[in-house]
């Protein structure tokens, strides 16, 4: 009989014999092979039967996986694939979930992935990276997960409160399912398959063949441990020991090497618990060493790193000698692979030798300055800032390089001195180093700048950087005072632009107390400013920049100083200095051709100019300056306090590191809110005068179209209730006025949310506040007298004073001048103290008419304009120019007299707006387009 049609029959067999045991066919191998070779391929081969319960959750395991190994490299797409197939599988076991719970690894991975996406969202830097498809991907995921979560809010809270362990649980429950696997609800047949092969799964049986191959005796002693394998597996073994030996023999060796590593295994697990155990004993015995005053020691001998010899032992150290090394460790600079550390170190380390061997401050002087160019290439990279401690030497050697200046006459530096013609050595002659002071401390002013822009402005950090901005004043000072004495002209002005940039924009306390005539400070904080402040900055000021406007030879410099010194101005208040000087400058007229940094100090000038104004009541000139950065909508941009978002598509990523690194410092930073609001206000006591006194007039202009924006925005809105930010408290102001309730308008403008946001932050803010009050009590009797003059034959001033809580006189000279300037039709009657008013304006039925009459005579234009360009000049009504273009000339002008007719808007130099219908009587008539008829 073959060999297949025994293994057949002894299979048979044994299924009717062993009904606990069922080996299943594995397919593309015999039997035999299935039952003999006992390796590792065999767990590939066998199938478990297995409850629904876990091929779900296996699913579910595999998908999280997944998600995981796509979240570690950020493959949105992919992970937001796997979620919704995820959340597919989660409800095909929904039976299971319903009966079992939720698992505790889908709740971890939900809790895990929001903190990730949370965490990717806020990244601003990673998103712009990101392509396309990841970008969109991840939106999509964010918003998903956010509303899948709320169904799992209570787990996830609590698997947030204890991860580890509800970690720990989930962990246990996967032993005791593993455990417990084999183990089905069904009986029979089923639950002795599971068993079998759990049974067959053990190493040791294996080895108890390899015995039996060896000795003979062990056969007849271990007959009941081979019952387990069935007579069938006896005797086909037999076989293939007989066709096969050595593969057999490997097969079982195999095994048996697999089970001498158990113990070894077993060992292996206990040395953790070993240790830890140590662990513990030696803490306690740190503690009673401690308590008792003992220092444990650490044995073994102690590693002393070696520093590198500088000098062969017995080398006369010279001035040649210690150049030679220097040049030597310069060599290295810049260099791929250079330790900057280290060459600092070195640097240090030679100038202590020449220190020591007295030769003289000219070597030293070279040194330093190569110690701290050293420094600032510890970052190569521009953007970069300085580190703490690098910040913190860089300081000490700049002071330490100025102590050895101002204590030796005899040293002489510069840029122009050449290499060949210095003077190290010590000699009759002066010392001369070849390199520049100032344009050390110039790189230390900037990297000064770096750091307190790339630190967070809310942190403590941010306050102790700060602190060292005394510091590099008093280096710029001490570096003035030298280049003074020793310094060409050009960089005397370099330095003083230094201090001046450090100056303009610190208000002065001291000075400002003074100006108000007070003794003492009011509190302990401004005591101690005055106390720490010596010249006003005021003098300071004056003196640099005038040096600067007298002797400076480069555009630049004194293009910044004339912006500087504006701004300390308008700062302390001194509004007429500081027009007059921007004025006279015309910088306004060029100031489009100078760099970036250039146009943001003008920009941060010319926004302090109108605030200034307005403190001081200029209503016109405030609106004026602060016109050109409110109307763009990128106040924050062209200031330098920040990048705007929706511009970061048009920029790239370089762009916006140079963007960046124009940043204004946090601590200059202007109140953007405080900006709008004074523009607002400004824009207010300007636009409702004039939109009352022209409220039927179709060409009507607008002053401030940001303004009319906040209207109609309030307009828009379907529910009116209580003022909550700025800009609503302007608008309902604005409403208030419209009306002529000056009471309401003040109260929107000036109340405890409104000083805490704006007006306390003014050093003057009563005085603010009270100004602001008049301005709008004067503009509301303007505002009144437009809209109701038609309503009154005659109203008394006495009432108009009495509601508007104004003084005759001041009543008087508002009411005069609108008549003066032909606002106001009416005429005053000064024994009865009354405005008497003029019929002159018209009925609406009358203003329909004027715009009927002025679209028809557009419409003739236009078509006398189209009929001109086929048949040539027309009637002489239109001159053509130069350009081939047409103008329209009205009216009758007589030069030197006669009749001008002006219509139209006119702006007056005050910033308003006018309207002059009227002729002035100077002549006769004389028609200007006679010669064309």
């Amino acid at each position: 009989m073959s060999r297949f049609f025994a293994t057949g029959s002894d299979s048979e067999s044994e299924e009717s014999s062993s009904a606990d045991e069922i080996t299943p066919k594995a397919t593309g191998t015999t039997f035999t092979k299935q039952v003999l070779l006992l390796s590792d391929d065999e767990e590939d081969t066998k199938r478990v039967v297995r409850s629904a319960k876990d091929k779900r959750f296996e699913e579910l395991t595999n998908l999280i996986k997944t998600i995981r190994n796509a979240m570690k490299i950020r493959d949105m797409s992919k992970c937001l694939e796997e979620f919704e197939q995820l959340c597919r599988a989660f409800v095909k076991s929904k039976n299971i979930v319903d009966k079992e719970g939720v698992p505790k690894f889908y709740i971890r991975l939900l809790a895990d992935l929001e903190d990730y996406l949370n965490q990717l969202w806020e990244d601003k830097e990673g998103k712009k990276k990101m392509n396309k498809n990841n970008a969109k991907a991840l939106s999509t995921l964010r918003q998903k997960i956010r509303k899948y979560n709320r169904d799992y809010e209570t787990e996830i809270a609590n698997y947030k409160e204890n991860p580890d362990q509800s970690a720990e649980e989930e962990e246990e429950k996967d032993e005791a399912e593993s455990g417990s696997s084999s183990e089905s609800d069904d009986e029979g047949a089923e639950e002795a398959t599971a068993k079998s092969f759990l049974k067959k799964e053990p190493v040791p049986d294996a080895s108890k063949f390899l015995k039996g191959a060896v000795d003979d005796e062990s056969d007849s002693d271990d007959d009941e441990d081979d019952e387990d394998w069935g007579s069938d597996a006896v005797d086909s073994s037999s076989e293939s020991i007989e066709g096969d030996g050595t593969s057999l023999a490997k097969a079982f060796l195999k095994k048996q090497e697999d089970g001498d590593r158990q113990p070894e295994r077993k060992k292996e697990k206990r040395k953790p618990k070993q240790r830890l155990e140590r662990t513990e004993e030696e803490e306690a015995e740190d503690l009673q060493d401690e308590e008792q005053g003992w220092e444990k020691v650490k044995g073994g001998v102690p590693l002393v790193k070696e520093k590198p010899k500088m000098f062969a032992k017995g080398t006369e150290i010279n001035t040649a000698v210690v150049v030679k090394k220097l040049n030597e460790i310069l060599q290295a600079r810049g260099k791929k692979g250079t330790d900057r550390a280290a060459q600092i170190e070195l640097l240090h380390a030679l100038s202590a030798i020449a220190a020591e061997n007295n030769l003289g401050e000219g070597i030293l002087v070279k040194i330093k300055f190569n110690i701290i160019a050293s420094l600032y290439d510890y970052n190569p990279n521009l953007a970069a800032f300085m580190k703490a401690d690098m910040w913190k030497k860089c300081l000490d050697c700049i002071d330490e390089l100025l102590d050895i200046l101002f204590n030796n006459n005899n040293i002489f530096i510069g840029e122009n001195i050449a290499e060949d013609s210095e003077n190290l050595a010590v000699s009759d002659q002066p010392f001369r180093v070849r390199g520049c002071i100032l344009t050390l401390v110039e790189r230390m002013d900037e990297e000064f700048t770096k750091i307190m822009q790339n630190t967070d402005p809310h942190s403590q950090e941010y306050v102790d950087n700060l602190k060292d901005e005394a510091r590099v004043c008093a280096i710029i000072d001490r570096l003035l005072a030298y280049l003074e004495a020793k310094g060409s002209t050009e960089e005397v002005c370099r330095v003083y632009l230094r201090r001046i940039m450090h100056t303009y924009y610190k208000f002065d306390y001291k000075a400002h107390r003074r100006s108000l005539g007070l003794q003492g400070g009011e509190s302990k904080s401004e005591q101690d400013q005055e106390e720490s402040e010596g010249e006003d900055s005021a003098v300071i000021m004056d003196r640099l920049c005038k040096f600067i406007y007298a002797k400076d030879r480069t555009d630049r410099i004194r293009t910044c100083a004339i912006l500087c010194h504006i701004y300390h101005h308008a700062l302390h208040s001194r509004w007429y200095q500081a027009r007059d000087l921007m004025l006279m400058s015309h910088l306004q007229d060029n100031i489009q051709h100078a760099d970036p940094p250039v146009q943001i100090l003008y920009n941060r000038t010319m926004v302090q100019l109108g605030i200034c104004a307005f403190r001081q009541g200029m209503i016109k000139d405030a609106h004026n300056a602060l016109l050109d950065i409110q109307s763009s909508g990128r106040a924050k941009e062209l200031l330098g306090q920040g990048l705007l978002m929706r511009n970061m598509q048009e920029r790239n990523a370089e762009q916006e590191k140079i963007e960046k690194r124009r940043q204004v410092p946090f601590h200059m930073h202007i109140n953007l809110e405080l900006l709008e609001c004074v523009y607002l206000v400004s824009a207010m006591l300007l636009e409702i005068p004039y939109m009352a006194a022209h409220e039927f007039d179709a060409r009507r202009r607008m002053i401030s179209k940001q303004f009319h924006h906040q209207l109609r925005v309030g307009e828009r809105q379907p529910l009116l209730g209580p003022p909550e930010s700025m800009r609503e408290h302007v608008v309902a102001a604005s409403k208030s006025m419209k009306m002529g309730d000056w009471r309401t308008c003040h109260g929107f403008i000036i109340n405890e949310k409104m000083n805490s946001k704006v007006w306390d932050l003014f050093p003057e803010a009563q005085r603010v506040r009270e100004m602001l009050v008049r301005k709008i009590q004067e503009e509301s009797l303007r505002t009144y007298l437009f809209t109701y003059s038609s309503v009154y034959d005659s109203i008394s001033m006495e009432i108009l004073s009495e509601m508007f809580e104004l003084e005759l006189p001041t009543v008087h000279s508002i009411i005069s001048k609108m008549i003066i300037n032909e606002e106001l039709m009416a005429s005053l009657d000064q024994p009865t103290q009354t405005v008497v008013m003029h019929r002159t304006e018209p009925t609406p039925l009358q203003n329909m008419a004027l715009q009927l009459a002025e679209k028809l005579g557009g419409l003739v234009e236009n078509n006398e304009r189209v009929f001109d360009l086929k048949q040539g000049v027309y009637g002489g009504y239109f001159n053509r120019d130069q350009k081939g273009g047409y103008q329209q000339k009205q009216g009758y002008q007589r030069e030197g007299g006669g009749y001008q007719q002006k219509q139209g808007y006119h702006r007056d130099q005050k910033g308003g707006y006018q309207q002059k219908q009227n002729y002035q009587r100077g002549g006769g008539y004389r028609n200007q387009n006679q010669s064309n008829y």
